[in-house]
C-alpha cells in the first residue's frame, strides 16, 4: 500500500520581497514625507500657531488689546523698536550689498598685488561668532577701545577722537560680521558671468555704469535676492550689537525685556509681528527675483582677470591691500590678545596690563568654567542628529520624488530661516511650556531639551540645503540602474545616494553643529543655570568684566569655526557657503 504523499506547504513570503514591492509602490512616498510634515507640524506650526494664539488672548479671552497695546501712540517704545529694526536691517543689507558685491567682483575681475592673500582672509568675518564679532569690535573701536585710546595717547587729546556707538557702531559691525553672504554667492555668479555680453554693451556705446547697471547688477540679481533675505534676517535678529552700543530699543530686546519681566502676551504679540515683518520681507524679495528672467542664454567663456599694469595703480592696490588685510585680521587678533590678559586688571589703560595662560587651562581643567563647553557639545550633538536624520530624509524626497505638497514641505522647512531665533525661542516658551502630545506629556521649558529643540528648528535649512544641492548635482541614472538591476529602494540608498551625496551632508552637518555651539539669541530666552551653553557664559562673562576668560571661550570657538570651514570647503569644493 502506497503511502500517502506528504502535502507542502506554500512557500513563506519573504520580508524583504514585501518590501521591495511597497518601496516600488506609488504611494511609499507618503510613507516617507508623513514623519516629516508631521514633525515640522510639532516643532514649526504648532509653536507659531500657539504664539499667534496668545497674542490674541487677554485675562482668558480673545481679545486684539495687545495689537492695541503695541500700535498704541501713548506707550510708543515698541513702534520705535519696530522702526529701529526695520531701519536697521535694511541698511545692513545696503551695506554688505556694497562691500561683498565690490569685494567679489575686485577679487574675481582684477589681478593686483596682495590678492591672493586678500581672497583668502576675505572669509576671516566667518571665523567670527556672532558675539564674539560684537564684542572684538566694542574692544577695538568702543568708548573705551584700544584704538581710540591709543590714538588719544598718541596726539595727547582730553578725550578718544571717536568712538564707534549708536547705529553706525551697529551698522559696521553688521557690515563686516555679514558681508560674507553677498561676497561667497556674488562671487559664485560673477565666475559664471560671460564677458561677451559686456563687449556687445560696450560696442553698442554703453559707458562703464550703463554695463553695470544693466548688464552686470541684473545678472547678478538671483545672488544678491539670496543673499539679501539672509542678512535681513539675521539683522533682525540682532540683540548683542544694538545693547552693546547704546541702541535701547529694537524688536529682539523688547521681546527678551518683555519675557523677562513675565508679560508673555505682549512678548507674543511682539514675537508675531516681527515674524510677519520678516516674512513679508521674504515674499517681497522673491517676487522682485521672480519678477524678471536672469538666465544667462549665451555660451561664452567665463571671465578672465585683468591685470592692474599702471605703477600708481599697483602702489594703490598694495596698499589698499594692505590695509584690507588689517581690517580683516585685528578682531580676531584683538580676541587673542584679550584671551591672555587678567580678568579685572584692564581698566583704563590702552591695553592690558598683565597676561596669564590659566583662562586656557582652566577652560578643561576647571569644572565650573568647563560646564559651558560640555553643555553647548551636548545641546549642538543632539540638534545635529535630529538635523541630519530630517534633512537628508527631506532633501531626498524634495528632491528625487515626486508628490503633492512638495512645495509646502519645502516652504516649511524653510520657514525658521526666515524667523530670527528670538521668535523661535517665545513661540518654544510658548508652546511647551504646559505637557502636550508634542512634548509627550512633559514640561519642557527648564529641561535640557528645550535647547536642542531650538537648535534643530533653528538650524533645519543648513543640512537640508547642502544635501539638496548635491543630490541636484549626482547622475539619477546611476540610482535607476541599480534599482532596475534588482536593488532594493534602501540598498540603493544606503550604497549608491548617500555615498554620492556625502560631501553635502557632511559640509552642512559641520556647519549645523558649529552654528549650534555659537547660537546665542535662541538661548538666552531659554537657558537655566544647569544648561548654559558657551554663548551665554561668555555674554554673562563679559558683564562682570572677565574679560580673559570670556575671550578664551572665544578663541576656542574661532578655532572650530576655522576647522569647519576648512574641511567644509575641503569637502564641497570651496563652494561650502554658497550651497546653502
Amino acid at each position: 500500500m502506497n503511502k500517502p504523499q506528504p502535502q507542502l506547504a506554500p512557500p513563506p513570503i519573504r520580508s524583504s520581497s514585501r518590501w521591495n514591492s511597497l518601496t516600488r509602490s506609488p504611494h511609499f512616498v507618503y510613507v516617507l514625507i508623513a514623519p516629516l510634515f508631521l514633525i515640522l507640524l510639532a516643532y514649526v506650526i504648532y509653536p507659531f500657531f500657539q504664539t499667534f494664539r496668545q497674542s490674541l488672548q487677554l485675562d482668558g479671552g480673545f481679545s486684539l488689546q495687545n495689537y492695541s497695546r503695541f500700535f498704541s501712540l501713548e506707550h510708543t517704545a515698541n513702534l520705535e523698536a519696530l522702526w529701529t529694526s526695520v531701519y536697521i536691517s535694511v541698511l545692513s543689507v545696503i551695506t554688505c550689498g556694497i562691500v561683498g558685491v565690490a569685494m567679489a567682483f575686485l577679487l574675481e575681475r582684477y589681478e593686483f598685488p596682495g590678492r591672493k592673500l586678500l581672497s583668502v582672509l576675505v572669509l576671516v568675518p566667518m571665523a567670527l561668532p556672532p558675539l564674539i564679532g560684537v564684542l572684538s569690535f566694542e574692544f577695538l573701536y568702543g568708548s573705551s577701545g584700544i584704538i581710540p585710546r591709543g590714538l588719544q595717547h598718541l596726539l595727547h587729546l582730553d578725550k578718544p577722537p571717536f568712538t564707534l556707538k549708536g547705529i553706525w557702531g551697529v551698522l559696521v559691525v553688521h557690515t563686516f560680521t555679514m558681508y560674507t553672504y553677498f561676497y561667497m554667492t556674488a562671487s559664485s555668479a560673477i565666475k559664471g558671468l560671460d564677458p561677451s555680453l559686456e563687449e556687445a554693451a560696450s560696442n553698442l556705446g554703453a559707458n562703464r555704469f550703463t554695463i553695470w547697471r544693466r548688464v552686470i547688477l541684473p545678472m547678478l540679481t538671483p545672488a544678491i535676492v539670496a543673499a539679501s533675505l539672509l542678512v535681513f534676517m539675521i539683522s533682525m535678529a540682532s540683540y548683542t550689537a544694538p545693547l552693546i552700543f547704546g541702541i535701547e530699543r529694537t524688536m529682539t530686546m523688547q521681546i527678551y525685556l518683555s519675557r523677562t519681566n513675565g508679560d508673555l502676551d505682549m512678548a507674543s504679540t511682539q514675537s508675531t509681528l516681527l515674524s510677519v515683518v520678516s516674512i513679508l520681507f521674504l515674499i517681497l524679495m522673491r517676487w522682485y527675483q521672480g519678477a524678471r528672467n536672469y538666465q544667462n542664454m549665451s555660451k561664452g567663456v567665463s571671465v578672465h582677470r585683468t591685470e592692474v599694469k599702471s605703477k600708481a595703480g599697483r602702489n594703490t592696490a598694495m596698499v589698499l591691500s594692505f590695509l584690507g588685510v588689517l581690517v580683516l585680521m585685528l578682531p580676531i587678533l584683538v580676541i587673542v590678545l584679550l584671551a591672555f590678559s587678567e580678568d579685572g586688571k584692564w581698566t583704563t589703560q590702552m591695553l592690558p596690563p598683565s597676561y596669564t595662560l590659566d583662562h586656557f587651562k582652566d577652560l578643561f581643567t576647571d569644572s565650573k568654567t568647563w560646564r559651558p563647553i560640555a553643555n553647548s557639545f551636548k545641546i549642538s550633538i543632539a540638534a545635529t542628529i535630529g538635523n541630519l536624520l530630517f534633512g537628508v530624509a527631506a532633501a531626498y524626497a524634495i528632491v528625487r520624488m515626486n508628490f503633492k505638497g512638495k512645495t509646502l514641505l519645502d516652504i516649511l522647512i524653510m520657514l525658521p530661516w526666515a524667523l530670527p531665533g528670538t521668535v523661535v525661542a517665545v513661540n518654544l516658551i510658548t508652546a511647551f511650556s504646559e505637557p502636550n502630545a508634542f512634548s509627550f506629556g512633559q514640561v519642557l521649558i527648564g529641561s535640557f531639551w528645550i535647547l536642542p529643540l531650538a537648535y534643530f528648528v533653528r538650524h533645519l535649512p543648513l543640512i537640508f540645503r547642502s544635501t539638496s544641492s548635491t543630490l541636484m548635482q549626482t547622475d539619477r541614472s546611476v540610482e535607476e540602474a541599480a534599482r532596475n538591476l534588482g536593488a532594493s529602494w534602501w540598498y540603493t540608498f544606503r550604497r549608491v545616494v548617500f555615498p554620492m551625496a556625502l560631501s553635502g551632508i557632511l559640509a552642512g552637518t559641520l556647519l549645523a553643529l558649529v552654528e549650534g555651539i555659537g547660537e546665542f539669541v535662541a538661548s538666552i530666552l531659554l537657558y537655566t543655570n544647569k544648561t548654559t551653553p558657551i554663548s551665554v557664559e561668555i555674554f554673562q562673562r563679559m558683564y562682570a568684566f572677565e574679560f580673559g576668560t570670556a575671550c578664551a571661550y572665544g578663541v576656542l570657538q574661532i578655532v572650530m569655526i576655522i576647522l569647519v570651514l576648512y574641511v567644509s570647503r575641503r569637502l564641497t569644493g570651496g563652494n561650502a557657503g554658497s550651497a546653502i
